[in-house]
Formats: structure tokens, sequence, C-alpha cells
């Protein structure tokens, strides 16, 4: 009886002790959203700056409405809009108010075109009076309410509409517009992917005239690409997309005279790329900035939409290329503030109406991340910015004159603001590596906390449950700089064994992966190989942002060399740590990463055993325009830039694992590059694991798409690495 009772404490023990095991990440949690973050569902600033609406989506009840909340209170005072209340609608998407706040546009039905592009039904409904009236009885893009509310500007199947809400009438502004030859009011799709807007028309201030866009893509090179869907037949999708070299779009800008319906053509001096047009306060003025095919020249214009006189008001040159960014405000004057790296850093400046230089307002060796705006009241400019490190974010204000800065939010990790529209509050979110997001409310002049509005203790007490080590991070030496790293090792790290180390990296231009935030999917991911005995490393190398234009631009021509380099040398430098198996090294990485992961298995083949390309970039010959030739310029001009460091070119040096993954509806890296890598492997008869996913996007996602592509990526990982 004592042997029996001694088995039974020992049994029992046991029990105890596999109870309190930490329970292992899986990736079926990950894509099934077992730790999302709690967050503040998407406010806007009223404009009376102590209150703010949400759009509110209460499942049980079926029913979603625009709440209105007070800053101070954080306390709901109104309910605007319910579908439960609108007749003919079920639910809606997205919402936007007129100018005066009266009247919110309401989006239903969407669905996607591209990245940024999408389809819907739309109606407006009126606050005061609860008159709901549909737009159009089809599918529109990007409808826009005029300044005073009474009429709507939207695109439908390429041509520019405005309906008026007191007639109902609707009235086609263009005629020419044609699928795959002539857009008008929204943009091509490469200026969608890489200029990253899709409506491309304004209101001017009094809703006297609109100005647009229109894009002649006649000449532009068509590419095809197989739907296989669930019919008997494939359906080919044919769209216009401009390769490296090839033709682009031929745009223009119009103006709309509202009244007369009459529009007219701008001469711009024949400028290649128009990447933004933006009404001043002045209701006759336009800025226009344009760019020419290198990327290299910005020039801004006003247009006096009365004469069509053009004038310049400031140009932008660099060595390498400018970036297009929204930071572009004008004040009551018309003077402008304005951001540029032309002293070698992201910085904010102050400019006249005429475009005289008035005020350089932030210097130093940091960069400004994000405008938030500019309060004239208090002479408050705010910004967010790296001057607490590069892998840190924080928030600030400073005086126009460039003085009297104060630290708002700047508690070592990430802090992201969201401004009342008259600059009294702010919410501000804040993470790190350690802390999930919390969401707190400030006085926006000193940065005063007033109170706490949400955490998300709750995943952090989930995941004590789970095996999660933190990030270590450092900085690494390589070929002549300080470069960013974090390292991810497992909880029961022992200095005298020998881990395989996997490398993770994106590298692309201006870029950042090393940074003090909360975890997303992928660092979810690299939990659970760490709680697998694996070591995971992050480096950001020459190319990526927040450094400084020299560290970013360097690239500059040679796409992947650098970057390629540097991880192959840092690989090579971790490979010496005592406690890391230099014959199990790893790397992947997605796109650009992608294209990265397989030079450096290449290259570095004497340094990495085992690769992961998930949608890559195989040839810059293969990708857009405006996105490749503001960094390599043309084939034509650059030729060995584009082949030097195209993997394709010299398969023979595949000498390790390798799985290179795609979808095969990639609309923005097409499956024709790893069709190309993959029949050069073959040529070389080199063997290697790849897998094609039908009719999936760039993102690789829908139903079971992520939980079977990262159990695939990690079954590979535990069989060559």
């Amino acid at each position: 009886m004592r042997k029996t009772h001694l088995l039974t404490l020992i049994l029992m023990s046991f029990c105890v002790i596999l109870g309190a095991q930490e329970s292992q990440i899986q990736v079926s949690e990950i894509y099934q959203g077992a730790f999302r973050t709690e967050g503040l569902d998407a406010l806007r600033s009223m404009k009376n700056g102590t209150q703010y609406t949400v759009l509110n989506v209460d499942r049980s009840n079926q029913k979603v409405t625009v709440d209105k909340y007070d800053y101070k209170t954080l306390q709901k005072v109104a309910t605007l809009v319910s579908s439960a209340e609108l007749p003919g609608v079920s639910s809606f998407s997205s919402y936007a108010f007129s100018d005066d706040e009266n009247r919110i546009l309401l989006s239903t039905q969407v669905e996607a075109i591209f990245r940024r592009s999408t389809l819907g039904i739309y109606y407006v409904y009126d606050i005061k009076s609860k008159n709901l009236v549909q737009v159009s009885e089809d599918k529109i893009q990007e409808p826009l309410l005029s300044p005073k509310g009474n009429q709507v500007a939207y695109v439908k199947d390429n041509n520019l509409y405005i309906f008026n809400l007191a007639s109902g009438k609707t009235t086609q502004v263009t005629t020419d517009g044609v699928k795959n030859k002539i857009i008008n009011g929204v943009t091509d799709w490469v200026y969608e992917e890489e200029f990253a807007f899709v409506r491309a028309f304004e209101w001017n201030a009094d809703g006297s005239k609109i100005a647009f866009l229109r894009f002649d893509e006649t000449n532009v090179p068509e590419f095809s690409m197989d739907v296989y869907g669930t019919g008997l037949y494939q359906q080919p999708y044919v769209f216009k997309y401009p390769k490296a070299g090839e033709n682009n779009s031929v745009v223009t800008l119009h103006i709309l005279d509202v009244a007369s319906g009459k529009s007219s053509q701008i001469n711009l001096d024949n400028a290649y790329y128009i990447p933004r047009i933006k009404w001043k306060n002045h209701k006759d003025m336009l800025s226009v900035q344009t760019l020419n095919r290198h990327q290299n020249h910005l020039t801004m214009y006003t247009v006096d939409a009365q004469s069509g006189k053009v004038s310049v008001l400031l140009e932008e040159k660099d060595d390498a290329y400018v970036d297009i960014t929204d930071n572009l405000t004008f004040l009551e004057d018309d003077s402008f503030i304005w951001s540029s790296e032309k002293d070698g850093w992201n910085h904010i400046y102050l400019y006249g109406e005429d475009g005289s230089l008035m005020n350089q307002i932030t210097k130093g060796q940091w960069e400004v991340t994000n405008y938030y705006g500019y309060d004239q009241n208090e002479d408050k400019i705010y910004y967010q910015s790296t001057e607490n490190g590069s892998i840190n974010r924080g928030v600030y204000n400073i005086g126009s004159g460039g003085d009297d800065k104060t630290e708002l939010a700047v508690t070592p990790g990430t802090n992201k603001a969201s401004f009342s529209a008259d600059f009294t509050y702010f919410i501000n979110t804040f993470s790190s590596a350690q802390t999930p997001p919390v969401y707190t409310l400030h006085k926006a002049i000193n940065g005063k906390k007033i109170k706490d509005i949400k955490d998300n203790d709750k995943l952090l007490q989930k995941l004590e449950a789970y095996a999660v080590s933190p990030k270590e991070f450092s900085t690494i030496s390589i070929n002549g700089n300080e470069l960013n790293m974090y390292m991810i090792k497992p909880k029961d790290f022992d200095a005298t064994k020998k881990y395989p180390l996997l490398m993770y990296q994106y590298s692309g231009p201006g870029s950042q992966n090393v940074s003090n935030s909360w975890m997303g999917a992928n660092d979810y991911w690299h939990q659970m190989l760490v709680s697998e005995g694996y070591i995971v490393a992050c480096v950001d190398g020459r190319g990526t942002g927040f450094k400084g234009r020299d560290f970013k631009k360097v690239t500059y021509m040679n796409l992947v060399k650098y970057e390629t380099e540097d991880q192959i040398a840092a690989a090579r430098k971790l490979s010496e740590l005592t406690y890391i198996d230099e014959e199990r090294t790893g790397i992947w990485g997605w796109s650009f990463g992608g294209h990265m992961s397989t030079n450096c298995l290449l290259r570095g083949n004497d340094v990495f055993e085992t690769a992961i390309a998930v949608a890559p970039v195989t040839s810059w010959r293969f990708y857009d325009t405006i996105y490749t030739e503001r960094f390599m310029r043309t084939p034509a001009e650059n030729p060995s830039g584009y082949d030097d460091n195209s993997p394709f070119n010299y398969p023979e040096l595949l000498e390790g694992n390798y799985l290179l993954i795609h979808g095969s509806g990639d609309d923005n890296v097409h499956v024709q590059n790893s069709m190309r890598m993959i029949e050069a492997l073959i040529q070389a008869n080199k063997q290697f694991d790849w897998g094609i996913y039908p009719d999936k996007n760039h993102g690789i996602y829908g139903g079971n798409t992520r939980i079977h592509l990262f159990n695939k990526m990690t079954n590979f990982l535990k069989e060559n690495l």
C-alpha cells in the first residue's frame, strides 16, 4: 500500500509539472485571431474639437451605428445614424461627413479591385431630416461630397459624374472613359500601387470647381493572368501594367467649372508624373506636384483656375530620388508646411505663400516620421519622430520658429497620436516589444495624461501560458555601419548549446523591421519556432529607413546588392557566436524580402543552408515603372543594375534547401517572377521545393490559406534547418 501511495504521489507531481508547462503557439491560433489585440475603432474628430465619432458594429443585434462621443468623458452622447433605421440598408462599412457635418456618406456592398481601390453602393444620410438618398444604382468609385454637402462627385466606368442631392439629377462630366484605355478621376494601377492614392479629383473650397486627372493608358502594355475560379474554364484577367522601361499612362490635369459644365486642360510643360493635387484655401488656387521620370526632380506649381496661369511654387531635387508624402499643409494665408530630406534627414519646413523658405522648423540627426498638423491659434506644429532612437517613436509639438519644443509622449517604444480637430486633445497609442497597445487621453499642448482608455492586459495574461521570449535589441557592426538588430532566444536558452539560426528581413528602401513595437503575425510565428529550439534574428541593413538620407539611398541603382551583402555578413558574424550552429543558418522573406532571401542563399551559399522566398521579385525588369525606376532608373540606362543581382541569372549557385511560394493571382509581383526562377533552377538541374496558391494575390490569404502556407513553411524548416 505504501508503494502504491508513493506511485500515486509521483504521478500526481508529474501531472502538475506537465500542467505548469507553457503551451506552444500554433499556426492555426495565429491566423484565426487568438492573439488579436483590442483596439479603438477608427475615430474621427468633429470640427468642434470636443467630440469624436466612431463606427460601431453590434453583431448581436445586427446593426451598425455612427456614434458621437465626448473627448473629456469618453462617453457616448448621441447616435448619428443607425443601419436599423435605414430602409433597404442592412449595414454599412465606412462613412464620411460633409464639411458642415450635417450629412454622412455611407458605403455598402464594397468589393475590392486592387490594393486600395474599391467599388460600392453609396448613400447620403441627412442627420437633421433623417432623409436617405442613394447616389447611384450602380456600383461606383471614390464618391466625394462637395464642401456644401449638396452634391456628390464620383467615378463610374472610368468617367466622372456629379449627383445633385436636391434635384436627384446626375450629370456625366466626361464621356471618353474606356477600360484599359482612358481613365478619368481615378488612378491607373501603377499610380494606385506606388503613389498610394486612388481618387484623382478634388473639389475646391466653395464647390464651384473640380480638378481631376485623366489617364491615357492606350500605349501601356497589358498584363494577363488566368483566374481559375471554380468554373469549367479559367478566365483571363487583363489590365495595364507598365514594367520597368515601358510606356506609362499619359497623365493630364483638367479643371471643371461645375456651373457651366465646361472643363479645360492645364498645360504643365509635359509633366511626366502628377502624384498629388491639392486645392489651396483660396478657391481659385490649386497646387500640383509633378515629377520627371527619374523621380529626382519634383516641381510644385500653383494653378490659377480662373485664368489657367501656371507658376512654380517650389522645387526639390535629389541625386537619387524625391519621396512623395501627404505632409503638405496650407495655412490660412496659403503659406505652407512641407517636409523634406534636403539636409540629409527628413524634417519640417515653413514656406511663404510665394514659395520662399521662411524657416526649417525641425533639425537634428533624426527623422520626422509623421506630421500631424498645425494649430495656428497656439502656433504649434505636432509631429512624430525618432528623436528617442531610430527603433522608437515619440510625439512632440514645436513652435513654427523651431523653438519651444515639448515632449508629449516619449516612453521608449512606439507612440502614435490622434488629435482632435482643434488640437485640444490627443489619444495616444503606445506599444513596445513587451507591451501590447495601450490607449490614453492627453492634453495636446503639454502632453498631460487625462485618463486611461483601454489596454491589452488580458492578452498579456493569456500569453503567460505560452512560451514567449523577449526580443533582445542591439546593433551589429557590418560593412562599416552600426545596423539595428533584434534576436529572440528560447526561454530555456543555454549558452553551452548550439542552436539553428533563422534570419528574417524585408530590406526594401525606407523600410523597418527592427522596431520597438508590439508583435505582428510574423512575430508570433517566430515565437513558435523559437519554442521549437530555433534562434530568430532580424537585421535592418543598408537601404532601410529612419537613419538618414545617405543610409537609405546608398542602394540607389543597385537594389538588393548592398542589402544582400549586409545580410550575408551579418549571418557570418552571428555564426561566430558560440551558441549558433554555423551549419544550420536560414533566411526568409516576402516580396522584396523574398528576392533577398533567394539572393542570400545563392550568393551566400557558404553561409546559408536554407531559405524561404514568398512572392519574390526575381528580376526588377518584371516590376513596375514607378517603384523600380525610382531606385534603378530604366533597364536601358542601368542594365547591370537590373541583371547582376537577378537570381535566375545564376541558378547554378544554389547549394542549400530552397522553398519558393507564390500566388497565381498576384497583380503586384507577378507569378512570372517565380516561374522564371523555377525554370532556371530546373535547367540548372537543381532540386528545390515550391508551391503555387491558386488565384491568391500578393498577400496570399483567404479561408485557410495562411494556415496552410505557414504550416508548409514550418514543416520545411523542421525538415531542413
